[in-house]
């Protein structure tokens, strides 16, 4: 098993693959200066979510999860054995989950086998607190609004709203209740099953700092 590299050595790494020095490097994916990599390399910062999409989008060869976790290896490539390739969006969940048939992915997130999803997008709201903080990382399957797992974390899309919520049974077998977790200010949801239109489980997730 290979060790898990360190978040200044995957940017080392992705540096000297691209054959640029460090400050070229910056510059070249639009950062003002070097010294924001460099504060990685003193252990200061880690990789934001922010610099991982930079550098994913001038270099798509590099895999976004494993710049971010270091899980997995450096590049995507085509045909790839290594998992099982998840296009990821680069959007709010809540957003544009509405409007996926129409969005082009970003690129692809390479998942372990045994860890399958049909989308990668962010998740920027605040109903569920420390839980899944503005920011992170959702892995989403869309399933029948009748396999739904109480107690379970999903996007719900009705006609009104898109959100985000832990679901429970209802007052009764036609309905479901939708709870946050954050600490204040979001009520409880009844929703009638009938008036979902679409429902994503949330499979698993990354907080990316």
């Amino acid at each position: 098993m290979h060790e898990i590299q360190n978040n200044w050595q995957r940017i080392e790494s992705i540096v000297k693959w691209a054959n640029m020095s460090t400050n070229y490097f910056a510059r070249y994916i639009g950062l003002s200066r070097g010294e924001n990599l460099y504060q990685i390399k003193r252990g200061h910062n880690g990789i934001s979510r922010k610099l991982a999409e930079r550098i994913v989008q001038h270099f798509p060869q590099i895999d976004m999860l494993w710049l971010l976790t270091g899980r997995g290896q450096m590049f995507v490539e085509e045909n790839d054995d290594r998992g099982i390739q998840i296009p990821f969006y680069e959007a709010d969940v809540e957003k544009s989950i509405r409007g996926i048939d129409l969005l082009a992915s970003s690129g692809n997130i390479i998942l372990p086998e045994g860890r399958e999803a049909d989308y990668a997008m962010y998740y920027y709201g605040r109903d569920m607190g420390g839980l899944l903080p503005p920011g992170t990382l959702v892995f989403l399957s869309e399933i029948d609004v009748d396999s739904i797992i109480p107690g379970g974390l999903y996007v719900v899309v009705t006609r009104k709203i898109t959100t985000l919520r832990r679901l429970h049974g209802g007052p009764d077998a036609g309905t479901v209740r939708m709870t946050a977790s954050a600490a204040d200010g979001f009520d409880d949801m009844v929703l009638k099953k009938r008036d979902i239109q679409k429902i994503y489980r949330v499979k698993f997730h990354l907080i990316v700092d």
